[in-house]
């Protein structure tokens, strides 16, 4: 084994520590998590155990994070990310920009004139209108919201999003399982 490789593998053991740690964690309760003993993590945490993908995965399932983040992989030289369009039944085209499931979904759409159609599922929903102005059906109510602007709903409230005039629409959706809900953070101080 190289150099680089071994100060790698080192490094996994005090890094899963830290993450325990700032999560606030015990073993016990990772262990629950994971599907994983208390010794076995604790062998992990001291380097006496490798790090295997038989174990970094359930731990990257219960952090809910990436396999990267748990190794500290090496950068590969390129850092650009490939996305891939999706076609959407109702028109228009969808990229998403995060692949997260079960956690708050981010979207690049560009939609196509259409025909409104209510729909309602669980969850929580934000649109950010990137070009031309979107025609927002959320109930009773109709809106028009234009370039930078934010909307958010209940997406158990029946809605219908689109064009407002016969042209496309670009936005980007948020969407949150559960009612999920982003945490504005103010940054700056106020006097």
């Amino acid at each position: 084994m190289d150099a680089d490789t071994a100060d790698i593998l080192a490094a996994i053991g005090p890094r899963l520590r830290a993450l325990r740690r700032a999560r606030g964690l015990t073993l016990t309760s990772l262990g629950e998590l994971a599907g994983l003993s208390i010794s076995v993590l604790s062998r992990l945490e001291t380097g006496h155990r490798h790090p295997t993908l038989d174990l970094l995965i359930p731990l990257a399932r219960a952090y809910e994070v990436s396999l990267d983040r748990l190794i500290g992989a090496p950068e590969t030289g390129d850092p650009r990310v490939h996305l891939e369009p999706q076609r959407l039944i109702a028109g228009g085209v969808a990229v998403p920009l995060t692949q997260h499931p079960g956690r708050v979904q981010v979207f690049k759409h560009v939609l196509g004139p259409r025909e409104p159609a209510l729909v309602t599922h669980r969850g929580h929903a934000w649109i950010y209108v990137l070009a031309g102005t979107l025609r927002l059906i959320l109930g009773a109510e109709e809106h028009e919201v234009d370039p930078g602007e934010i909307v958010e709903f209940d997406a158990a409230t029946p809605h219908w999003f689109g064009p407002a005039d016969g042209l496309s629409v670009e936005i980007l959706h948020l969407f949150g399982p559960e009612g999920e809900r982003p945490v504005a953070r103010d940054l700056f101080s106020h006097p």
